[in-house]
């Protein structure tokens, strides 16, 4: 690729083991960066990393659940201690929960669908935002989605995640206007996902657009000349699909 955006850029993404994640990996990989791939399955994690190598890009594994908050900053401490900055962040790492009216919610669920979508990315921001600091162009991309605005039955347990994920990106990004970070949210649609069939199991996935078309966005997002700033975002709008 002529034009590598990413070029020596350490960028971490979390649940990089399929879907967006795992696209926006490789795209990140093919545009220069030393990608941090993360995600609790190892085997899924080492066949990105081969993907990356195949081309000549760099990464290194992290087995991580995001439960697992312990492990946050020890990642972070290990990210500092080998690279001292993080030129890249994306907050990928999600689950769906339980589809289900309010009060029919079970409260373990509903406790684990916070704790990975919202309570964990605080944890990593807390852990990270030292290192992004530390970048001469510190760019963080919090996964979103459509589920955080509007009226969305059934989708409490997502939809109170994603409302607070960008609350809590809008205060992080309004904190580091001083700074040369760059902090925003990006909602990237309906995608051909194991997690959207999940949730729409009778839709046409060929009507969607494949995650390899969404990852193109998060670059924008991540590369030194972002215009953006605490804003909310839509890959389909900033692509044009």
């Amino acid at each position: 690729m002529a034009n590598k955006r990413l070029e020596n850029k350490v960028v971490l993404v979390t649940g990089a083991s399929r879907g967006i994640g795992r696209a926006v990996a490789i795209e990140a990989g093919k545009h220069g960066a030393e990608v941090i791939l993360t995600g609790r399955t190892t085997g899924a994690l080492e066949e990105v990393d081969d993907q990356i190598h195949a081309f000549g890009g760099q990464s290194v594994i992290v087995e991580l659940d995001q439960t697992d908050l312990p492990a946050i900053p020890r990642l972070a401490a290990a990210i500092g201690s080998r690279w001292g900055r993080l030129d890249g962040f994306v907050a990928n790492a999600g689950q769906l929960g339980q589809l289900s009216p309010m009060a029919h919610i079970e409260a373990d669920v509903f406790e684990r669908t916070l704790m990975v979508n919202l309570t964990s990315i605080f944890h990593m921001i807390k852990a990270c935002d030292g290192l992004l600091r530390a970048s001469d162009a510190g760019r963080a991309v919090l996964v979103s989605s459509g589920a955080a605005v509007g009226h969305r039955p059934f989708w409490g347990g997502y939809a109170v995640s994603k409302a607070g994920l960008e609350a809590m990106g809008r205060s992080w990004a309004s904190e580091s206007e001083q700074t040369a970070m760059k902090i925003n949210m990006l909602d990237p649609g309906g995608t051909r996902t194991a997690m959207r069939a999940a949730a729409y199991p009778g839709e046409e996935p060929t009507a969607l657009p494949a995650a390899e078309e969404i990852a193109p966005a998060f670059i924008d997002l991540l590369a030194e000349d972002c215009p953006h700033h605490g804003e909310r975002l839509s890959a389909r709008q900033m692509l044009g699909l």
